[in-house]
């Protein structure tokens, strides 16, 4: 059983690994990696969040994704802003919304393509199995 499971593994972590080169390499046709773009998506749905939501949204550590949104900030895509306290907003600038926008192009046609050996009756039932799994189904 644990050699069947383990292979299981191996099969979910080859295909995130292949989705996600894929990604890397077609976003840098748009000037931006995977990890910023990821970053740019978590701000976009969550403009206003703190570093620490952020970094849990994107599967980072406080720290960093703390560098990363510096390196963004630098590159004139977020912009941080004092909140309450002692916490840090993040804000896309307008040049940030065009990165994600393009980003999103970009990640539609690269997703379809890793997907497309699937039916989408496959997809959906693959999306609710992995669902599962992260706890994030509706019931």
């Amino acid at each position: 059983m644990h050699g069947e499971l383990q292979v299981l593994g191996r099969a979910v972590k080859q295909a995130q690994y292949r989705q996600h080169r894929a990604l890397d390499t077609a976003l840098a046709t748009v000037g931006t990696t995977l990890a910023q773009w990821d970053a740019l998506r978590a701000i976009g749905r969550s403009p206003g969040a703190s570093a620490r939501a952020l970094a849990a949204a994107t599967f980072q550590s406080e720290q960093a994704f703390g560098t990363l949104a510096g390196r963004l900030t630098a590159q004139g895509l977020v912009e941080r802003r004092p909140g309450h306290g002692r916490r840090i907003e993040h804000h896309l600038t307008p040049a940030g919304e065009q990165v994600l926008a393009a980003g999103h192009r970009v990640a539609d046609e690269v997703l379809a393509e890793c997907f497309a050996p699937l039916p989408p009756g496959d997809r959906a039932t693959l999306l609710d199995l992995l669902q599962r799994l992260g706890g994030e189904a509706d019931g």
